[in-house]
């Protein structure tokens, strides 16, 4: 490999000064940036108002930036990793998430849709389609969003039925490893007061990597069908808007493509040998109403209720190989792994927020959600191609109960001088069931309570600046251990400082927004493995300080964008942990680095419209950069995720406002990177997943 093609962002910078000797054949209708709207905080603000370090993207930047699925946002976005593992999508903003999934832990950052909180990171990547708009919210979000957002919160919303008009869209992509991906989305508005738009996906895609052992699954392949209706219904007053929402999803893989560690049959990443028939097939549904109505001018109702059921089912092959033999002798590792979990989750949640336009706006409400989880974990080290009968057996059913009232208060206390302050206060009960488990059998209950809250005054020294300060909690809840002799794991709690400013600048042609912050991290949630077992631990405690920068242009047919996010996270105090690598409690010594904390996250994009007659002409070209960062406490070659830099190329050609056709290349100089480490479970040995290939294909759009 030469010198030039090992160093993408040098490649990146050469093919971008190449292109600004492009000239346009007609000269682009000169532009400024669009305003972005988020509903965090429960209304409709612009994102240049809310005191918060964030990320937002409307449906239009989602296309351009080619985000097809969430672990595309941290190509577009400072400080987050995510990761896929398994069944799960563990997302960690400024260090704090989730890094290891147990049947009694949660998630360290929300996630929404459409309002719903989705509260386990196995079903929160099925509905990335038809989106609307998708805010990335750094920090605690302890008091609007409550709990598991103690590294912060992601909301999807996407598009609102109209009313009076029929409109759509289909949209098809073509690409290397037969990759066929068809969405599309129909709007029929019935007249002035009811509407329905009902969205749909197919996604399918052969694997990156090849399996030459015997076995006829192929893993690493993605199937993914889904689809979901919106009905809106409102009064002639128009005081009174009711959604009604359903959505469900299929998604069925031949599992995820793992990498062997010292394998000595092949040292290509991208080739494993396996015997065993493995597979992962999540589906579920999620049913939910919403209601919003005027009580008066000044006083909005809103209320949602939610159903979400979703079930996974895999298998893997155990052993990781095509050669190993099961028992007997005992000594033989050969053996298939085999899961099943369902979630069933009730959601109910009212709010009242002021609508009037004095100095004073005030949201207030209640959260309640129920949940059931039962689990199953089996083992068969009897036979390596299928499952037959267990030898090793986990049954379990978790029952959770979370309740909160919170509230908000904005105040102006002059015309450029605006106070914050809002609560929450959270009550959550859990029931853990040890049915069949090798780690002891038996019920634990938990529960806990925490007061979290937000202080915060903001500054408006113009219409197009303004300068924050805050102060926010934020909160996770304790649960249970498998293992019946390891102590449940209490709750854990980010206290965070930041400051910040956003702008717009040039006459709306450039935004630059920033923001830094200090995170005093109280008995942080670590997730590990004990004798194959899932075990979550409380650390002493963890410090984080750093800050994000981004910006967005718009000159004429120039646009560009760059974020940029700083991280020092490290454990604030020496502290015992398990070492699932090792199997053993260790020292994590202070200053440690905390998981799935890089200290740097890059990103950068340049686009430039060419008019040709009425045909316009858009060439892109995008930059990501993630730092080093590791999956545990415990650094090593089995748990150290190398840094990485991804450039993705797009060239879209618009002939109407109907059509769009883009040509592409993700992963443009095929870097080759571990995306995510596994480590050893009781099921299945652990290993390496590696990022995705060199794509190069097109999209083809049509609206009507």
């Amino acid at each position: 490999m030469n010198k030039l093609a090992s160093r993408p962002a040098a490649r990146l910078l050469t093919l971008l000064l190449a292109g600004s000797a492009i000239v346009p054949a007609v000269q682009a209708q000169d532009a400024v940036l669009e305003e972005i709207v988020v509903t965090a905080e429960r209304r409709t603000q612009s994102l240049q108002d809310v005191p918060i370090s964030a990320t937002v993207l409307s449906g239009d930047d989602i296309v351009r930036k080619g985000v097809a699925n969430l672990a595309d946002i941290q190509q577009v976005s400072p400080s987050i990793a995510i990761n896929q593992v398994n069944r799960s999508t563990y997302v960690n903003i400024r260090g704090v998430g989730i890094a290891q999934t147990a049947p009694s832990s949660s998630p360290g950052v929300a996630y929404y849709i459409d309002g719903q909180l989705i509260p386990h990171e196995q079903f929160i990547s099925q509905s990335f389609y038809d989106i609307g708009s998708l805010e990335v919210l750094r920090g605690p979000q302890g008091t609007l969003t409550g709990q598991n957002s103690t590294g912060g919160a992601i909301y999807v919303r996407t598009p609102d039925p109209e009313f009076g008009v029929v409109k759509g869209f289909i949209d098809q992509t073509v690409a290397s490893y037969d990759w066929l991906r068809t969405t599309g989305a129909l709007n029929v508005g019935l007249g002035d007061n009811v509407a329905v738009r009902v969205a749909a996906v197919r996604d399918k895609r052969d694997s990156f990597t090849r399996n030459i052992g015997p076995s006829p699954s192929n893993p690493g392949n993605t199937d993914l069908e889904g689809g979901r209706i919106n009905v809106a219904l409102r009064n002639e007053a128009e005081t009174l808007r009711i959604n009604l929402r359903a959505e469900y999803f299929n998604s069925d893989s031949d599992n995820n493509a793992v990498k062997r560690r010292n394998d000595t049959v092949s040292t290509n990443p991208y080739v494993i040998q396996e015997d065993a028939i493995s597979y992962l097939k999540q589906e579920g549904y999620r049913l939910s109403g919403e209601v919003k109505w005027s009580l008066s001018d000044d006083v909005d109702l809103r209320a949602l209720t939610s159903w979400q059921d979703g079930s996974t089912t895999d298998q893997t092959d155990g052993d990781r190989t095509a050669t190993a033999l099961p028992r007997p002798p005992a000594a033989n590792v050969g053996r298939v792994g085999f899961t099943d979990t369902t979630i069933e989750t009730l959601i109910n949640e009212v709010n009242l927020l002021s609508t009037g336009d004095g100095p004073l706006t005030w949201v207030v409400g209640a959260f309640r959600m129920d949940e059931d989880i039962p689990l199953s974990v089996l083992r068969d080290n009897n036979h390596t191609v299928d499952f037959v009968s267990s030898t090793s057996t986990i049954i379990s059913k978790v029952t959770n109960k979370s309740q909160s009232l919170f509230g908000q208060a904005n105040y102006f206390a002059t015309e450029q001088l605006e106070l914050i302050v809002g609560a929450r206060h959270s009550w959550d009960d859990q029931t853990y069931n040890r049915i069949a488990s090798a780690g002891g059998t038996g019920i634990s209950k938990l529960s806990s309570t925490q007061l979290t809250g937000k202080l915060g005054a903001n500054y408006h020294v113009t219409d197009d600046t303004m300068l924050y300060a805050s102060l926010s909690k934020g909160y996770k809840a304790g649960g249970g251990n498998l293992p019946a002799s390891s102590p449940s794991f209490g709750p854990e709690t980010n206290l965070v400082y930041e400051a910040g400013w956003k702008t717009t600048l040039l006459d709306r042609r450039l935004r630059l927004n920033g923001s830094l912050f200090y995170s005093d991290y109280k008995d942080m949630q670590l997730a590990s493995l004990a004798n194959g077992l899932p075990l979550t631990q409380n650390a002493a405690a963890g410090q984080a300080m750093g800050g994000e920068l981004e910006i967005e242009g718009r000159f004429g047919a120039l646009g560009l964008n760059a974020g940029l996010g700083y991280l020092d996270a490290e454990f604030a105090k020496g502290t015992i942990l398990q070492n699932t690598v090792a199997n053993r409690n260790e020292l994590v010594t202070k200053g440690s680095t905390l998981p799935f904390s890089p200290q740097w996250t890059i990103n950068a994009g340049v686009q430039y419209e060419i008019l040709v007659g009425e045909t316009a002409i858009t060439p892109r070209l995008q930059w990501s950069h993630v730092a080093e960062s590791y999956a545990t406490p415990f650094p090593s070659v089995v748990t150290t995720l190398p840094s990485r830099d991804v450039v993705d190329a797009r060239l879209s050609i618009d002939p109407t406002d109907s059509v769009r056709l883009e040509l592409f290349v993700t992963n443009l100089f095929d870097e080759t990177y571990i995306a995510s480490q596994l480590q050893n479970s009781s099921s299945a040995d652990g290993g390496l997943i590696y990022g995705a290939r060199r794509q190069y294909g097109g999209r083809l759009t049509y609206r009507f």
